[in-house]
């Protein structure tokens, strides 16, 4: 296999033949339970957990991800997969969980293409019953932390015009109509991060029979293009909490761009913080008076 964040459900089939793999199912628990991949544990804390990007709340996120992890049987040796129902349903939450692993240092993470539909079309086994793994002390490492930004890195990125902000929420965010995808006021304020570009989450990802699938190395750089990202610009992504902008930085990453942070803090945090700047109003309207 290639050193690649993607893993195809023929490819990890064969993976899991080969070498010790943790599944980590990133779906709510029931629907786990109506149906995963054999030996898979269910986290779905990857997607619900609100993170915080001030030092207190990173810290208390390595903690709390280190003994889940340690928990579902991660200790440097395994290939952990992850993997969600499809690659549009659950707004990115095994590339969140892939970013989360990399951000505590773990060696091998990979994504499962296309989740458990994908794993399901390909007419491979799943089962109903839970798994029961064994826990082991998980490998926390500072080494590749900086795929984070925190709060006080994301203000330094708004204040240079060479970092690219690349908004990836969905249209009605963008252009200030809902705050979050939890309810238009889930948020005290609704706009963007000044400065920010956009590329809704989804455009990464195209139709095929197995379900949506992240689009080619090429059709991924031409989308870039669009905002004027190119392999060598540094960019810095965000959407509400870090999932959706997690999903667009794999397939970022596919494409070749090299200098990729998330802001995991995402909206969640930059609004709530009413001493920080944002736009508001429709985005052309900015356009139309530079």
């Amino acid at each position: 296999m290639s050193e690649t964040i993607l893993v195809t459900a023929a490819e990890l089939s064969q993976l899991v033949k080969s070498e010790p793999v943790i599944l980590i199912d990133t779906r709510p628990p029931a629907i786990y339970a109506a149906g995963h991949l054999p030996n898979a544990v269910n986290v779905h804390d990857i997607f619900t957990y609100l993170a915080t990007s001030t030092p207190e709340g990173l810290a208390a996120m390595r903690d709390k991800f280190a003994a889940i992890f340690g928990s579902a049987g991660l200790s440097g040796r395994e290939t952990a997969v992850v993997y969600e129902q499809s690659m549009d349903t659950g707004f990115g939450q095994s590339c969140r969980g892939y970013v989360l692993l990399t951000y505590l240092g773990y060696p091998k993470a990979k994504i499962l293409h296309g989740g458990y539909a994908a794993w399901t079309a390909a007419g491979l086994p799943t089962t109903r019953e839970a798994s029961t793994p064994i826990a082991k002390r998980f490998p926390l490492s500072s080494e590749r932390m900086g795929i984070l930004l925190d709060l006080q890195g994301m203000k330094a990125a708004v204040a240079s015009p060479a970092i690219v902000k690349l908004d990836t929420r969905d249209v009605d965010e963008w252009i200030g109509e809902s705050s979050s995808p939890y309810g238009k006021d889930f948020c005290p304020r609704k706009g963007r991060i000044p400065g920010a570009v956009w590329i809704e989450w989804y455009r990464m990802m195209k139709p095929t029979p197995a379900g949506p699938m992240f689009k080619s190395r090429d059709e991924i750089l031409a989308e870039c293009a669009t905002v004027g990202i190119t392999p060598n610009t540094p960019v810095v992504l965000y959407c509400f909490k870090g999932a959706r902008a997690s999903n667009t930085l794999v397939a970022l990453k596919e494409g070749g761009i090299k200098d990729l942070m998330l802001y995991l803090g995402s909206w969640n945090e930059w609004s709530r913080d009413l001493s920080l700047p944002i736009e508001t109003g429709l985005p052309y309207n900015r356009a139309a008076a530079e």
